[in-house]
């Protein structure tokens, strides 16, 4: 009798327990969860519930106090937030995707090679178009010119964007399209000459003149790429990407792709700069959606170091006649800044040459005075003068830094530079200290979309062939900590999200990534081998 009232008392207490357990959509269990909170926490288990995370912790202390629909047994696999890339081109890696892929190609013969290729299986274009060429990856690093183009493609226009999407190779055709000759000049670029004459490459703004003449996608065009690209960003871990520079339109499309369910990934959207889009969005103020936000406008103060348009303080090294140049006038920069700092909008300005950050960051100063909220960034900050590191921590800016552009540019960034002034470059140890805070992304499609790409540059400062075996400018590395706190948790603050998500705690939006292997502890030679298991982006697994 005594046994038997025992064991009524188990079942009991076994059924009260059920019973007063909470409901949850999804418990992950067993698994290795960098939270990348304050205080850069772990975990083994996390409850998800309408799309936010419920509660970190143990899995027996959760399993105890949640009823999920679904668990998870990860297996000891390692978790993180959902990654981000907070400065590259989400729409042009889905245009890039339609067009001829130019990228790795080691010769000019290569090129040409893979044109023909593009137009046998696109043989109803009226242009070839094709993006990722880089002379300094070959044999002869001087501009390519038109002959060659012109013997392969005579009748019909091409237009090749350099890997930096700051310089274009056109062949005659298209030069004759836009009756573009010695003569022409356009402020903020460049038509190069050789003997008097064009040789078929544009720098910067004389990039618009050919860009005008070329068939431009629809909006079903654009939502399909937008789609394609978002395959790519999930398979890869991203939850939350960039638009650095795009229009109303787009950012309209967008944001019904979002209502519609078409697209899940989540956009943090820069305006292009001009005066319909000004008078647009100061109008209407920032706004943010669940999976879009918008408040911010993207400025150029210059162009590339690989196409020599990054405006120095002092000439190239390796083209002694120019240093570079602005895109827009000091003036006009001022006045843009200006008309941002008495809206709520936030200035993101492109600034890769000394003379363009030592510009920008002067201009910020002017108005933004001392620390502010405001996070205001500089895009790339490739190349700072030391003596400009202060303004950073002083006004409170956020260098938002590409960690492949440093390894992708190790090779001849000295070449432009000289061996001075190329210690202020890719110095992103020396950027995050002035705030204690940095954040990472690609520029994708100028470079690779692979967020862990970006972490190992960032921490081995090597390419992906671990070169050079010492690292480069090691002692700009940053530990992985931080590296990840960049692509996740900081990243969201610089795109005022970090209420919203960035690190795994509860009330967040529940966007974290599962991995093959320990980003935090694997060998950096690894890293880059790495493979995303699962992405999740608001308690929906999209891959």
């Amino acid at each position: 009798m005594i046994r038997i009232l025992l064991l009524l008392l188990a079942f009991t207490a076994t059924f009260s327990a059920c019973s007063t357990r909470k409901k949850a959509d999804l418990l992950v269990t067993n698994a290795r969860i960098y939270t990348a909170d304050s205080a850069f926490s772990t975990a083994d288990a996390f409850v998800v519930k309408d799309g936010k995370f419920l509660a970190v912790g143990s899995a027996s202390s959760l399993a105890d106090q949640y009823e999920a629909d679904t668990t998870a047994d990860l297996g000891g696999a390692p978790v993180y937030p959902g990654f981000y890339d907070p400065h590259a081109h989400f729409l042009g890696l889905g245009q890039m995707l339609d067009q001829a892929d130019l990228v790795g190609a080691e010769s000019y013969d290569e090129v040409i090679d893979r044109l023909k290729t593009f137009q046998q299986k696109h043989p109803d274009a009226t242009w070839i178009i094709g993006r990722g060429w880089d002379q300094n990856d070959w044999a002869d690093k001087a501009f390519p010119t038109k002959e060659k183009l012109d013997a392969a493609f005579p009748n019909i226009p091409v237009a090749l964007t350099r890997v930096d999407g700051h310089a274009l190779l056109v062949n005659s055709k298209a030069l004759r399209l836009g009756q573009i000759t010695a003569g022409t000049r356009m402020a903020g670029g460049e038509v190069v000459l050789k003997n008097g004459e064009p040789i078929g490459v544009l720098v910067d703004n004389a990039m618009q003149i050919i860009r005008r003449l070329v068939p431009r996608p629809d909006i079903a065009d654009k939502a399909r790429m937008l789609q394609a690209a978002e395959k790519v960003c999930v398979s890869l871990g991203l939850t939350t990407v960039s638009d650095a520079g795009i229009s109303p339109d787009e950012i309209n499309l967008i944001d019904s792709l979002h209502q519609s369910g078409k697209l899940k990934i989540r956009d943090y959207a820069m305006v292009s700069l001009g005066e319909p889009n000004l008078n647009y969005f100061l109008k209407r103020g920032p706004f943010q959606t669940e999976r879009l936000t918008v408040r911010s406008f993207k400025l150029y103060a210059d162009g590339a170091l690989g196409s020599r348009g990054a405006c120095l303080r002092k000439p190239y090294a390796d083209r002694p006649e120019t240093a570079g140049f602005l895109l827009l006038s000091p003036a006009e920069l001022e006045r843009v800044t200006k008309l941002l700092y008495a809206s709520n909008f936030q200035a993101n300005t492109h600034c890769i040459g000394d003379s363009a950050n030592h510009l920008m960051l002067d201009l910020y100063g002017k108005l933004l005075k001392t620390t502010n909220n405001r996070r205001w960034r500089i895009e790339h900050a490739q190349v700072v003068s030391p003596d400009d590191f202060w303004k950073f921590g002083r006004y409170s800016i956020i260098p938002s830094v590409q960690p492949t552009h440093a390894t992708s540019d190790m090779y001849w960034a000295q070449d432009r530079l000289g061996p001075v002034r190329v210690k202020g470059a890719y110095a992103f140890k020396d950027l995050m200290k002035q705030n204690q805070m940095i954040t990472f992304g690609s520029d994708f499609p100028v470079e690779a979309v692979n967020p862990v790409f970006g972490f190992h540059s960032a921490v081995a400062r090597q390419d992906a062939k671990n070169f050079p075996k010492a690292g480069y400018q090691m002692e700009n590395a940053v530990d992985r900590q931080s590296a990840l706190l960049a692509m996740t948790r900081w990243a969201a603050y610089a795109n005022f999200e970090d209420q919203l998500r960035g690190s795994i705690a509860p009330g967040k939006q529940a966007d974290f990534v599962v991995l093959d292997r320990d980003i935090m502890t694997a060998p950096t030679t690894q890293l880059r081998d790495t493979k995303v298991r699962q992405t999740w982006i608001g308690g929906e697994r999209v891959y």
